[in-house]
């Protein structure tokens, strides 16, 4: 409890300071107002009131969010369970090294893999001489010109180990006499996945997906370098954008919040699933 109120509470309550606190009207540093009954909504009210409507430019970049957040956990977990599934029922000897091969992209920078995918996909980049070699288009494609495609798969690739590691983790402990028992009862391996090995793995499949659409809420990088476009702009830019604009941190820190606020029932949804799973495997 003390390491959380080290490293979340005091952090979290001095972001509230500062998103209902005021701007100094000189230097237009931000004023935090730490007590709460003198707190100002002002920054609340602004957001709120640019949502939606002909000044809504709050509200495309977090449709945006969910749009590519939804499509990239959905790829994550296409290309990632298969993958853990793999390494969990047939990697037998060369279990460890194809666990190493799954890690080792987490010894390279994120800032690293995504300027190696920058090279990669620049027009005259290997991706476009691969796609004009083998006749797919005419001219090179302009893939870091705010392509929504170009950001998607770059979360992809930068999120989806975090997703395979839970997911082999989770099939990995999955008692093999089960599924020996559904085999020798006249399931077929489609039957014996979709009533055994698919339900046993539902917890994980929910947490891989949360572990790794969370932090893509406040991922900005991925689109600043794949994209820096205003048309792929992301929740985690307006952040940013806000945070490194004198007189904007106050609004920075609002934004910080109302994202805390629709990520909780997420979270909540899946410590609710994954007590009533625990309960009833007690």
């Amino acid at each position: 409890m003390l390491w959380l109120a080290v490293l979340f509470l005091v952090p979290f309550y001095v972001v509230l300071a500062i998103a209902f606190g005021t701007t100094d009207p000189i230097f237009r540093d931000p004023i935090p107002v730490w007590n709460p009954l003198n707190w100002d909504t002002s920054q609340f009210q602004y957001i709120f009131s640019h949502i939606f409507g002909a000044d809504g430019f709050f509200g495309p970049p977090m449709l945006r969010t969910l749009l590519y957040i939804g499509g990239a956990s959905l790829v994550c977990l296409t290309v990632a369970y298969p993958v853990a599934y793999f390494v969990a029922r047939f990697g037998g000897r060369r279990r460890g090294v194809l666990l190493a091969l799954l890690i080792a992209p987490f010894w390279v920078s994120y800032m690293m893999r995504m300027l190696a995918w920058v090279n990669l996909l620049e027009e005259d980049g290997w991706v476009n001489r691969f796609l004009k070699a083998v006749g797919l288009i005419q001219a090179p494609v302009s893939w870091l010109s705010g392509m929504p495609s170009t950001v998607v798969l770059g979360l992809v690739y930068g999120y989806v180990p975090y997703m395979i590691l839970p997911l082999f983790a989770s099939l990995d402990r999955i008692d093999q006499n089960l599924i020996e028992a559904a085999r020798d009862l006249g399931a077929s391996r489609v039957e014996t996945f979709r009533r055994v090995i698919l339900p046993l793995s539902k917890q994980a499949i929910l947490a891989s997906v949360l572990l790794v659409s969370l932090p893509m809420f406040g991922d900005y990088f991925t689109n600043d370098l794949l994209s820096g476009s205003p048309r792929t702009s992301m929740f985690g830019n307006l952040i940013n954008d806000a945070i490194g604009t004198p007189g904007q941190v106050s609004e920075g820190a609002a934004l910080v919040v109302i994202l805390m606020v629709l990520l909780i029932p997420f979270m909540c949804y899946y410590a609710i699933s994954t007590s009533r799973a625990s309960r009833e495997a007690g």
